[in-house]
This record gives C-alpha cells, sequence and structure tokens, in this order.
C-alpha cells in the first residue's frame, strides 16, 4: 500500500464469479484476518483496519479477530458507519483506495465509484492482497461430472437453445456466463469446487453456434468432453477467456449480468463492443423447477426425513439417557445418517448445531475449540441440509432436550405459527416474497418480537442451497419485488433469538404451487416439501389457532405416512410419538 500510494485497500468476499461461497483460492479476506464467516468486508489503512459483518457473526468475528488488531464493525446496527462511510470519515480528500477488479462486478465498481467519489476519494483497480499472498491455494482441480440424465430431467441441447432464444429477445449475439449455479445448470454438469456447494470453477461463452465452457484442463474427461462437444459445447482453457472476449467482433453484442461477472474479465472485452446489461436468463429458468425435478425432489425428501428421524431419534435418546455428546456429535451422527441414503453427495452446508445459548447465534458453528456439551434440558437448535442428486435439502428442527422454561415453549410456537401461517398462505399471481414476508413475523410482532434475518431463501436443484432471484424477506428500499412462480422452491424460517439464552427457528422447505382460481384472478399457494416431525413437547398449543392446529395434525399425518414404511424398531416408535396428534 505505501509503495502504491494507497491509503486503503476494501478486501470484500468475492471471487470472478461473484459466488456466495468461495474456493480457497479466493478467500483473501479469510486468510487476511483469520475470520472464517462466509460474509463480510475487511478495510485496512496505514494505521487501522476494520471487519465490517452482519448480526450473525458479531460474536463468532469477536472471537477469532480478538489479538488480531482488527476492530470488529457491525453493519446495520443503529449509529454505526458501513465501511464506506467509514472510508469517507477517516481519510482525507484526495487518497486513494483499491479493491481487486476479480473481486469487483461492474455494478460494484460504479457504486464504490460513486460513494468514494462523493468523499473526494478515488479508486484504484488493484490486487494488493495477492501481492503478499505467498501461500496462497491453487485453483481447484476437482473432476467435473455429469449430472446423471434421469435426475437432470433435461438436455443440454434444450437448455442450450432456450438460452439463445433469450439472446435473440435481448439483441445479444454473444453471451458471457460467469456465475457458477448458472454454468452448472446450463451445462449439466456437477463439480467440487466450493464446499457444499456442486458446482466447478468456470466461464461460459455462448454465440449463435457454437458454446465454449472454459475450464482448467484435466477436469472434464476424455468422454464427457466428447459428450459436450456432440452438444455443441467445446472446451478451453480456464485463462483463456480474456483472449476470447479479446478478440470478439466490433459488431458484437455481449450480454452479461453488471452483478455477476468481474471487472477483470470484462477488462479486455473491446471498446466497440456493445455490452447489454441485464440478468443472465439462465437465473430465472433455473428458478423454476420442473415437475420431473419436483418428483424427485420429494423422494429425496422422504429419504431425507427418515435420515433425519434416525439421526434425532438417536440424540434425543442418549441425551436423556444421560450419554454425553456435544454439538460436535450432532453434525456426525446427522452427516452420517444421511450419508446412508442413496445419491447423497454431501451436506448442502455447514450443519448449525446450537444448544441452548449456541442457538441464539443465526450462522453459529461449532469447532474443536468452542462447542457446548449437551444436557437433558433446554432447546437444541439444529440447522442442516443434504445435497442429492435428486435435490438439494435444507431444514431446521428445535428439539427439547428435557425439561423447558415457559419462556423458551411461548418462543417455540409463536415461531411455529409464523412459520404455518405462511406456509397457509394464499396469494395472488405476481406477489413477491416481500410482499408476504410479515405473515411470518406477524405472530412475533403481536408479542413484541422480530428476528434480523430473511424468511426464506429460494433453494437450487442439487445446486447452490442458496438460490435467486427469488426471496422472502422484508421489502427494501429499492429493492426488486420477483413474483414467486410455480415451481418455485423456497424456504420458510421464521426465528427468534435471546442473547445468552436460546435461539427458536422453524425451517421447511415449499414449492410454490397454482391454487383454485376465482373471479378475483389467478392464486398460488406453498406446498411443504420437507418431511420431518416437528417436536410438540414444548409447544404451547393454546397460543396456535384452531386452523394452525390442524395444520400442524395434518402434516405430521403426511409426515408419518411417508416415512414410518422406511423406518422400523425404536425409529418408527419415535415418529409415532413425535407424530402424534395434539388432541392426543
Amino acid at each position: 500500500m505505501q509503495a502504491a500510494g494507497i491509503a486503503a485497500c476494501i478486501v470484500p468476499t468475492a471471487d470472478p464469479h461473484l459466488s456466495e461461497y468461495l474456493p480457497a483460492h479466493w478467500k483473501a479476506r479469510e486468510w487476511l484476518s483469520g475470520f472464517t464467516g462466509s460474509a463480510g468486508t475487511l478495510v485496512v489503512t496505514a494505521d487501522a483496519a476494520g471487519l465490517w459483518t452482519d448480526s450473525r457473526y458479531f460474536e463468532q468475528a469477536e472471537r477469532e479477530l480478538q489479538g488480531s488488531g482488527i476492530a470488529l464493525m457491525k453493519q446495520r446496527v443503529p449509529h454505526a458507519p458501513e465501511h464506506l462511510t467509514w472510508l469517507g470519515e477517516y481519510l482525507q480528500r484526495g487518497a486513494r483506495v483499491a479493491v481487486a477488479p476479480d473481486m469487483l462486478s461492474p455494478a460494484g465498481e460504479r457504486q464504490l465509484r460513486a460513494a468514494l467519489q462523493a468523499a473526494g476519494i478515488a479508486l484504484e483497480l488493484q490486487d494488493l492482497p495477492a501481492m503478499v499472498w505467498s501461500d496462497r491455494p491453487a485453483l481447484p482441480d476437482a473432476p467435473i461430472l455429469q449430472h446423471a440424465p434421469r435426475f437432470a430431467c433435461a438436455t443440454r441441447a434444450q437448455r442450450l437453445a432456450d438460452l439463445r432464444r433469450q439472446m435473440q429477445r435481448t439483441g445479444a449475439t454473444h453471451h458471457l456466463v460467469s456465475s457458477l449455479d448458472d454454468i452448472a445448470w446450463i451445462t449439466l454438469l456437477r463439480g467440487g469446487d466450493v464446499e457444499y456447494n456442486p458446482v466447478f470453477v468456470a466461464h461460459l461463452l455462448l454465440d449463435a453456434r457454437q458454446a465454449t465452457l472454459f475450464v482448467t484442463p484435466g477436469k472434464i474427461d476424455t468422454a464427457l468432453a466428447g459428450a459436450l462437444r456432440e452438444d455443441g459445447i467445446v472446451l478451453a482453457d480456464y485463462a483463456g477467456i480474456a483472449d476470447a472476449l479479446g478478440t470478439l467482433p466490433a459488431d458484437a453484442r455481449l450480454l452479461l449480468d453488471p452483478a455477476r461477472v468481474a471487472v477483470a474479465t470484462l477488462a479486455a472485452v473491446p471498446a466497440d463492443v456493445c455490452r447489454i446489461e441485464a440478468d443472465n436468463p439462465s437465473t430465472a429458468a433455473k428458478a423454476v423447477k420442473s415437475s420431473g425435478e419436483l418428483a424427485h425432489w420429494r423422494e429425496v425428501m422422504a429419504r431425507d426425513g427418515a435420515a433425519l428421524v434416525r439421526a434425532f431419534r438417536q440424540i434425543d435418546a442418549r441425551v436423556r439417557a444421560g450419554q454425553r455428546l456435544t454439538e460436535l456429535d450432532v453434525d456426525a451422527i446427522v452427516t452420517g445418517e444421511r450419508a446412508r441414503e442413496d445419491d447423497f453427495a454431501g451436506p448442502s452446508f455447514a450443519t448449525i448445531a446450537g444448544y441452548a445459548a449456541n442457538g441464539a447465534l443465526p450462522h453459529y458453528r461449532a469447532s474443536a475449540g468452542h462447542h457446548a456439551t449437551l444436557a437433558p434440558r433446554g432447546l437444541l437448535l439444529v440447522d442442516s441440509g443434504g445435497q442429492y442428486a435428486g435435490g438439494t435439502t435444507d431444514i431446521t428442527r428445535v428439539w427439547a432436550l428435557g425439561e423447558t422454561s415457559a419462556q423458551e415453549r411461548d418462543d417455540f410456537t409463536r415461531v411455529l405459527a409464523g412459520m404455518i401461517a405462511l406456509s397457509r398462505a394464499r396469494f395472488p399471481a405476481g406477489a413477491s416474497g416481500p410482499q408476504l414476508d410479515a405473515l411470518a413475523r406477524a405472530p412475533l410482532w403481536a408479542a413484541g418480537c422480530d428476528y434480523g434475518h430473511g424468511t426464506g431463501h429460494g433453494v437450487g436443484y442439487f445446486l447452490n442451497v442458496h438460490e435467486g432471484p427469488h426471496g422472502i424477506r422484508p421489502p427494501m428500499p429499492g429493492g426488486s419485488l420477483v413474483a414467486l412462480q410455480p415451481g418455485m422452491v423456497t424456504s420458510i424460517e421464521p426465528g427468534l433469538y435471546r442473547a445468552g439464552r436460546h435461539g427458536v427457528r422453524h425451517e421447511n422447505l415449499a414449492a410454490t404451487r397454482t391454487a383454485p382460481s376465482s373471479e378475483f384472478g389467478e392464486f398460488l399457494e406453498f406446498e411443504t416439501l420437507t418431511l420431518c416431525p416437528i417436536d410438540t413437547r414444548p409447544l404451547q398449543p393454546q397460543l396456535l389457532d384452531a386452523d394452525a392446529r390442524a395444520w400442524l395434525d395434518a402434516y405430521h399425518a403426511r409426515v408419518r405416512e411417508t416415512l414410518a414404511p422406511r423406518l422400523s424398531g425404536a425409529d418408527r416408535d419415535w415418529l409415532d410419538a413425535r407424530c402424534a396428534p395434539l388432541a392426543a
């Protein structure tokens, strides 16, 4: 920084594909700061450094930053400056701030330049972390595989033809795709370059006749390369994307998503090439699952539910019997039971097993150096998921390990009331997640409570567990309202967290489907996909209205009917007990 005349360096959590979860090669922020959370921005000046992250990670960041000289800067907290505001106040006018161009999108660059320029600060595109990262991990080299045709429910020819029709509608002659989940979906390929997400590092460049997949050589075997070539996809070196873009003809019209490609990737595009900035057409297309994909997903949910019953029954019985189990054991047991199921590829994210006070940390992760031992009292929150060739799962359950307090029972029930209210919702076609978010919060608001995270996120089909463009969250100024459509799969996960005491979150995945229409138009509703009992032992039924109690009984009847044939012995008995009607 001193040699380059840079007053501050911004290190975001990003890669050239603007991914949410990063390969180790691009975890510069984590390497520099020691903070391992999935979201955060590091700012380094000559005499100060700060790590900005949100409330999900406050306690984790405080622990991991201790002794580093890096200050925790809390995001979205009243009277606490965001990092750009802080830079504007901390630096003198005329100062220069650097950020790596492979960690910044064109949309992000424009926003960053405007904010800094208002404070008289210049932005420089320089990758300073790379200059000091002497032991930087290599690019990931996991093999790339075909998504099994019986689960893919589509062909590459179909996907490419649909994509080219969308290109024609925008007037594009070429289309650059850098987002990894889009590339995996378009090509019907899966990989292992990003932990928990079955994607691979690549770029995809299409024109009217051919598609070029830029990947590290050796990751695709000869047979698969031949199959891709027959479908009109040729392979090139991952590092060759700049040369390919640099040789685009002057009359080319390049379609790209300005939020999902890096500035560095586009640097070689000739100035006379017209850029068409719009959302990747594949992002909206893959969000709407086909009937075949949903059929596979329902079967996956049954297998996932049976695995979780085996896991949770074991945890419940062992803790109540006085055996010693920790939060780390919970993760091992849950993952081990899932691994017994067919077509299981691995967890879809790091398991969150938070007992008692640790459950109040929405993105808590137990570690060898920081975890709790379970006891036969209080609440255990387990948020986990699996990647299967036929679908991706994400579920949160809260279990009473013994005696619970009145407040724990009250919180447990109010959060459940919110999940049920949204799960039961019927809404007009064209409605978006932000318009429905309040349904899940109303039972909590009535008690003067709330939670700080969104209520639901889209989920990929054997892809990323977090998938756009839709979601369920409070409305935001300037935020887009993406209409929910039949076939979209979304989590429904309200929560309530009392710091130092306990946390509650109930989560199911649900598919949007058509509902009976009326004289007022077309309507939609949710089909709950997740199949796993909800613990009724800490429930206060009097806080649920008759419709909510009926929904819960009907849900448990369906869970029992579906899972019972897959279980036996103590697991079957435990399922029966957990699925008993409330009246019983």
